[in-house]
């Protein structure tokens, strides 16, 4: 079966202050001191950040510890410089930020203007592998229709700047200010995503590959389509599940393509539409089912997804797992109404983040 693996942005806040702190440099440099590692750390937009990639995995528990692992790895160097690694997509409250060093983070900072100036998100990019490019663009113009639901499934960031901006992910609005960003088209096959990508390149906006920042598109490092979608996971249990949950996705919908399945169809407005919807509710309210194109109960359109995935999951033995991670999203709610949670006994956004430094590291 198809191997996976995850990149995890996560913030860094100071151990004792819980402000975001700059202390990604320090923290990498402890890290390749301390030896070799199947875990990498890198280098984010903000020093304020940290990516945690892991290997791939081949099965769902060896992702869900590799995710677990890969959190210690960062939390143990950051300790060593007074800092802690926190699985929030945006702090909660106004924080000032630094801009990593390096010409292409100029070039970019330079480029998109005052948006980089407060902008510091963390999101959780899902890779599977695919067996040719081809294969990945059917992929791609296949899992589509289902992102928003995935995007509502890992919804975890409601407070900006102090305030409860009303949305389950922020995040995701956030991120739609920025050039290329959002749901892409269908494109029918590999030449055609080629050619997209070369005109938006062509056209100096994004300054490298880098910066086609899709919903979902082809990795540009790896053999791999990479799903963007999803906000950071306040736990490792839930992060994995959602990386199971898109590989079985992935593998599912190439199926269909193999098997003569045609593109759902569905127009990038209306599919932009149907991303606000989740970015806005969550599962807490409505989702615009794939298959009617109609609004549906979050629960129902979540239940459709999780029986268009039932095949694959139970081949791979991972559909009771899944399947119950799913349902305590549903039940006790997703990580954005975990933090509302948090809010409420004190009215304190500090007591978000000491939460989430909890379940970060659970």
């Amino acid at each position: 079966m198809r191997l996976f693996g995850v990149e995890e942005e996560l913030l860094i806040v100071d151990a004792v202050t819980l402000a975001p702190a700059p202390y990604v440099d320090a923290a990498i440099e402890r890290f390749e001191r301390d030896g070799a590692s199947d875990h990498e750390l890198t280098v984010e937009f903000k020093q304020e950040q940290i990516e945690v990639v892991s290997p791939p995995q081949a099965t769902l528990d060896d992702q869900i510890e590799a995710i677990r692992t890969g959190r210690a790895l960062a939390d143990k160097a950051l300790g060593a410089v007074g800092g802690r690694v926190l699985a929030l997509p945006i702090l909660p409250f106004a924080y000032e930020t630094t801009l990593s060093s390096g010409e292409r983070y100029d070039a970019i900072a330079e480029q998109l203007g005052y948006a980089t100036t407060e902008h510091m998100t963390c999101g959780f990019h899902v890779h599977v592998e695919v067996e040719s490019h081809e294969e990945g663009v059917a992929i791609l113009d296949r899992m589509r229709p289902w992102l928003p639901t995935l995007l509502a499934l890992s919804a975890n960031s409601p407070y900006w700047r102090g305030v409860d901006s009303g949305y389950a992910s922020y995040r995701y609005q956030m991120m739609s200010r920025l050039p290329t960003t959002g749901p892409s088209d269908a494109f029918g096959s590999a030449a055609e995503y080629d050619d997209h990508c070369r005109q938006l390149l062509d056209s100096g906006v994004p300054l490298d590959p880098g910066m086609i920042y899709f919903d979902a598109r082809l990795s540009v490092r790896y053999q791999t389509l990479e799903v963007r979608v999803a906000d950071i996971s306040l736990t490792a249990e839930r992060a994995g599940v959602i990386a199971g949950l898109i590989r079985a996705l992935g593998e599912t919908v190439a199926r269909e393509w193999r098997d003569g399945g045609t593109v759902p169809e569905v127009s990038t407005a209306v599919l932009r539409v149907w991303m606000w919807q989740a970015s806005r509710f969550g599962v807490e309210s409505h989702l615009i089912d794939p298959v009617t194109h109609k609004r549906a109960p979050a629960r129902d359109v979540v239940g459709r997804l999780l029986q268009t995935v039932r095949p694959v999951a139970d081949e791979l033995g991972e559909m009771d797992r899944i399947e119950s991670a799913v349902d305590d999203i549903l039940t006790s709610g997703t990580g954005a109404h975990l933090q509302r949670q948090a809010y409420t006994d004190r009215g304190d956004v500090l007591d978000i983040v000491r939460n989430a430094l909890d379940l970060t590291h659970r």
